[in-house]
């Protein structure tokens, strides 16, 4: 100790001491800093723990989606109160044991079942996928869930397995329906009865139907990824691109479009084509929506209507308003006088064709000069029929003038080879007028240029006939005589000038006679027996059918009176303006009661013409006919626009086949055909059949073994007047007459 406390009596010793004390007290004050801040720090590192913890519970309380995270061991680390309710378990109970031992029974997307380590792990390919936990509504209810798990390398333990769980339920049933959605459209699309297709912006077929691809002679597979333009018409490509752009640049939702597509076997078809451009939620352009219609049917029906509203179904030409449409497009041009001309042809003698060899004959001679004036034509204008024998030729060009001379003088050439028919050496010839617009013509337009032609028409009949002459003012215009015959025909009717003449109708199976067709002549003091195409216009024109129709009935009803058979019975054809007069039924029913005789023996014959756009009042009248008994007879049945709706809608009895059927067979296999399918028709709808223009036994028996029950033509008889047809029936008894049928068994219709 001596020693010990020496050593501080030495300054040396003394100074190193001092020294070691200094930093002995630099240690000390080192050591006590740096644990104050190591102190600090661990607080804030505490602190922050507890913020973030703090968070996170927040987080996992309030959100809508379960969490689950486990080791990559497989034990669970932590479960969020969403995640332990929405699978059902208690969290102090499942944390710290393995994922596979959750006490839960889970289900797959399928309904099979599935295990909780493998529903609650990241699966292979990174994927959500869809499972069931047992639900709250029974033992029975599944809950489904997206269950996504992702690994998270930097855990405060190691690697951690996250597993979030979002009720699927809201989400599947929108997939569910989406997928039904999806499979309806795809159903209808392909059971669609028209063409549907999908296409991409760069107008591409993606998925095509059916109906589509029959539509263009192809098949499915074969359309798919095909450019949709190259199966149009190349006329109609700049209209689908011109509508496609309006559509894509948002100037219009959808458009519909009438255009031709070419089918795989090159033929042409007319379709309707509506588009619907398909857009994003932000309006971006996804793809077309397509759908095809054919209308190659419907346009070829509207043509065909067109055309026989244009043309004479006779003879294929043009009909007079088609004519006069014409020539007023042709008058109408600046340069129309010298330029434009017609020809106004008229038979000669076809009045006394049709007398002798009947108008079946009269029509086949109407098909012939219309074939001669088409040849004479050559294209060099529109060749017309007027009516009756009346033809018409109108001509516009340089040399118009020496164009209807040669026509007029090759039409004269083209009759003078005789017309054979039915072993028949028939000689036709015509009377031509030629007029040129000019100065004096072209002002009243089409009429008086047709009139100047007229007038030398006549006066090359007046001059010896089968000739042709040139319109000069000094003609008399075929107007004037037209004023002049309408005034005597009025006359003539007051005078009773109007009579009927009467055609037999015969059961075509016995050949029984069962009545008559009225057909009205007009002795005419000076010009002798006129036919109706003479003045049947004119009494139309003039509003005479009224005043005509009254004198007819009661001439009908009288033949029957003093008919030798009481239940012979007559048609009276009779049109629409007789019908809408409010007065025709009063007529008919007037004279059925004054001379006694069964209201079944008048019965009133329609034509379909006559009534193509029937009023209330023309029905009103039909109906109070039939209710009285009297039937109703639709002549010319199967020419007409719509003859089903009226043997719906108007009280028809039976129906008359128009000759122009009956002229061909039994050689014709068209005409016959229509013949066998129109019977049948009127057959099926309980109505009686008569078939007119009989002219050979061959027709006769063929329409007998149709189903056609009656028959009338030149075979059986030419009209007549009454006198010679009372001396007829006198000769016969009455069993050789039936009555107006009420009913016909089907048997009997089928023979």
């Amino acid at each position: 100790m001596d020693g010990f406390v020496g050593l501080f009596d030495r300054p040396a010793a003394v100074a190193a001491f001092a020294a070691l004390l200094v930093v002995l007290a630099a240690v000390a004050g080192y050591s006590f800093w740096r644990s104050s801040r190591e102190r600090c720090a661990r607080e804030a590192v505490v602190a922050q723990e507890a913020r973030l913890r703090s968070q996170f519970e927040a987080v996992m309380a309030h959100t809508r989606d379960g969490v689950l995270i486990s080791t990559l061991s497989g034990d669970v680390a932590l479960v969020s109160d969403v995640a332990a309710a929405i699978l059902g378990i208690d969290p102090a109970e499942v944390v710290g044991r393995p994922v596979a031992r959750l006490p839960l029974r889970v289900v797959d997307a399928k309904s099979q079942p599935l295990g909780p380590a493998e529903a609650f792990t990241a699966s292979s390919d990174g994927r959500p996928r869809i499972v069931g936990v047992p639900g709250r509504r029974g033992p029975d209810d599944v809950r489904w869930l997206q269950v996504e798990a992702r690994t998270v390398q930097d855990g405060p333990e190691g690697p951690l397995v996250v597993t979030s769980l979002i009720d699927a339920a809201g989400l599947r049933e929108a997939a569910e329906a989406l997928s039904n959605s999806d499979a309806q459209f795809r159903r209808a699309m392909e059971n669609a009865p028209t063409g549907m297709a999908l296409v991409d912006l760069e107008w591409r077929l993606l998925e095509v139907n059916r109906s589509f691809a029959e539509m263009m002679g192809s098949t499915v597979a074969a359309l798919r990824g095909t450019p949709f333009s190259a199966l149009s018409h190349p006329q109609d490509l700049q209209a689908e691109r011109d509508q496609l752009q309006r559509l894509y640049d948002g100037h219009q939702s959808r458009f519909s479009l009438e255009k031709r597509y070419v089918r795989a076997d090159g033929n042409v078809v007319w379709a309707v084509l509506d588009v619907a451009l398909v857009r994003f939620a932000g309006g971006a352009p996804d793809h077309y929506v397509v759908q095809v219609r054919d209308t190659t049917d419907d346009r070829m029906h509207s043509e065909l209507l067109n055309h026989r509203a244009m043309h004479d179904p006779l003879t294929g030409l043009a009909n007079r308003t088609l004519l006069h449409e014409v020539l007023q497009k042709m008058l109408d041009q600046p340069d129309a006088d010298g330029r434009v001309g017609v020809i106004a042809i008229d038979l000669d003698g076809f009045k006394a064709l049709n007398d002798r060899f009947g108008h079946a004959t009269g029509d086949t001679a109407l098909v012939h000069v219309a074939g001669v004036l088409r040849a004479a034509a050559g294209g060099r204008g529109t060749v017309a029929r007027l009516g009756g024998d009346e033809f018409v030729v109108a001509v516009q060009g340089p040399d118009t003038s020496k164009a209807l001379f040669d026509i007029a003088a090759s039409f004269h050439e083209g009759l003078r080879r005789p017309l054979t028919i039915k072993r028949h050496q028939i000689q036709l010839a015509g009377s031509v007028g030629i007029a040129l617009a000019d100065e004096d013509t072209r002002p009243g337009g089409g009429p008086a240029l047709l009139g100047a032609a007229d007038a030398a028409m006549y006066r090359a009949k007046a001059t010896g006939r089968n000739r042709t002459e040139v319109y000069e003012p000094s003609m008399r215009t075929r107007s004037e005589g037209e004023e002049e015959l309408a005034q005597e025909l009025a006359r003539a009717i007051d005078r009773g000038e109007l009579v009927l003449h009467y055609q037999p109708i015969l059961d075509l199976a016995s050949r029984r006679m069962v009545g008559y067709e009225a057909l009205v002549r007009w002795h005419h003091p000076v010009r002798g027996l006129l036919l109706p195409p003479a003045f049947l216009p004119l009494i139309e024109d003039r509003g005479l059918a009224t005043t005509l129709s009254a004198s007819l009935v009661e001439q009908a009803a009288h033949f029957l009176s003093r008919h030798e058979s009481k239940t012979s019975w007559v048609s009276l054809n009779v049109t629409a303006d007789q019908l809408g007069d409010s007065e025709f039924a009063d007529r008919v029913l007037s004279a059925i009661a004054r001379h006694r005789i069964s209201p079944q023996r008048i019965v009133v014959e329609l034509t379909e013409a006559s009534i193509v756009a029937p009023n209330t009042r023309i029905r009103h009248e039909l109906t109070e006919l039939r209710n009285a008994g009297v039937p109703i007879l639709l002549d010319d049945f199967g020419t007409g626009v719509s003859p089903l709706s009226y043997l719906r809608d108007l009280p028809v009895s039976g129906v008359k086949l128009d000759m122009s059927f009956v002229a061909g067979i039994p050689d014709d296999p068209a005409g016959a055909r229509v013949s066998r399918a129109l019977g049948a028709l009127a057959r099926e709808l309980g109505l009686d059949t008569i078939a007119e223009g009989i002219e050979t036994e061959a027709q006769a028996e063929f329409l007998a073994d149709c189903g056609w029950r009656l028959g009338q033509g030149w075979l059986f008889g030419v009209a007549q007047p009454p006198g010679s047809v009372m001396s007829q029936a006198a000769q016969m008894s009455d069993g050789r007459i039936a009555p107006w049928p009420e009913e016909h068994p089907r048997e009997a219709d089928a023979r």
